[in-house]
């Protein structure tokens, strides 16, 4: 952010407890204290707790005694209201300069789906959850559109920040305000918030804290940033996917999925709900994957200790049927499932496919169409 010109807190990375006493040393404030601040890929680290029994992801600290406060954060788990009950792991922490704040403001640039475009979000009041806020008191929220062709304007930067009412010089809050556009534009942004955005007793206004969100289709341009990414901060099982083209997300029932096709996945998850299951995840394998990758999706599948059954779900058109009954067949040998395994295969080379499975020593469950694959998924957990 500060490469783009946005005033930041000056801090510190650290990644071992023998770093934290310089770092410390050299951002402690007058008073002699400092900011020590976990990062995770997740919000509401302050109100967060460890799994040590430790409260609070973020601390302010005299900065000889921040070694001793981070021993107990490097290395351990912080669960926060946005990280679930597993929480996130706390490789790394930030040895911050403790800022004198006069005013705390909300600030943030997201993509709009009515506008087509971009939308600040704007609140005089921050460093406190937001959605509370705008939900006892819509009218201190101020949105302003930005046509992405155009960039912001003068116009637009004054009417944020009167809507934040600033009270230090307001053209150098309209240059914070652009610049803050300029991280999000020239970044390949899609969520750029801060909270609080705050002025400073010396008349600076700073982003405090932040959190930014980057568009994957934009990695090939923003390497530096992507190659930032700490993988340990997601799901083990869509890291392991996104490295096969596979498009998986986790959830939390007991019917493991393969399906090609979002929309295929989507019907076949709210099928399996119908039917009084829970599905375990969202996985698409594409309309074009190979047994290499049936296989992978396998493996991601059966790495989920919830999963009781797996529901393969294939509607060949661009995808053949019989080469991906040769995947599962190749899968279900080399991975070992344990579960029940129910197929439903329709489309191209179908007969081909079916005899492929019939042919093999694999234990499966056929279904004739999507409701009876749902229905035998369900009914096979019993």
């Amino acid at each position: 952010m500060s490469k783009y010109g946005v005033n930041v807190p000056p801090g510190i990375p650290v990644f071992n407890v023998d770093e934290v006493k310089a770092a410390a040393e050299k951002m402690a404030s007058p008073d002699g204290e400092v900011v020590v601040k976990s990062q995770v890929l997740a919000g509401g680290r302050g109100l967060g707790h460890f799994t040590n029994g430790l409260q609070g992801g973020v601390h302010i600290v005299k900065a000889v005694d921040a070694p001793e406060l981070a021993a107990k954060m490097l290395g351990g788990t912080l669960v926060t209201k946005q990280t679930g009950p597993a929480g996130k792991p706390v490789n790394t922490l930030y040895i911050a300069s403790k800022l004198d704040l006069t005013k705390e403001m909300y600030f943030a640039i997201l993509l709009d789906r009515k506008s087509a475009g971009t939308m600040i979000i704007a609140c005089g009041e921050g460093g406190t959850s937001i959605e509370e806020l705008a939900e006892k008191f819509p009218d201190k929220i101020v949105k302003v559109p930005i046509d992405v062709r155009e960039g912001i304007t003068d116009e637009q930067a004054s009417q944020v920040v009167e809507g934040l009412g600033v009270t230090t010089d307001k053209n150098a809050a309209m240059e914070q305000i652009k610049a803050l556009y300029t991280v999000f534009d020239k970044s390949d942004c899609t969520m750029v918030e801060v909270n609080p955005l705050a002025e400073t007793r010396d008349g600076k206004l700073v982003a405090a804290d932040a959190k930014l969100g980057f568009d994957d289709n934009a990695a090939f341009r923003q390497k530096a940033l992507f190659a930032m990414r700490d993988t340990s901060q997601e799901d083990p099982r869509e890291v392991a996917a996104a490295k096969y083209d596979l498009n998986y997300i986790g959830l939390d029932g007991s019917i493991g999925c393969m399906v090609n096709g979002a929309g295929l996945a989507m019907a076949t998850m709210d099928i399996i709900k119908l039917h009084g299951g829970s599905p375990a995840n969202f996985l698409d394998v594409g309309g074009n994957a190979s047994e290499q990758q049936v296989i992978a999706a396998f493996k991601i599948l059966t790495s989920d200790h919830q999963v009781k059954a797996l529901l393969v779900n294939i509607f060949g058109g661009i995808m053949k049927c019989d080469v991906i009954a040769a995947g599962i067949v190749s899968a279900a040998k080399e991975v070992g499932v344990k579960v029940p395994l129910i197929v439903r295969l329709e489309g191209t080379n179908v007969d081909r496919g079916k005899q492929i499975l019939l042919d093999s020593d694999v234990k499966v469950i056929t279904a004739d169409d999507l409701d009876d694959a749902a229905m035998k998924a369900v009914a096979s957990l019993s």
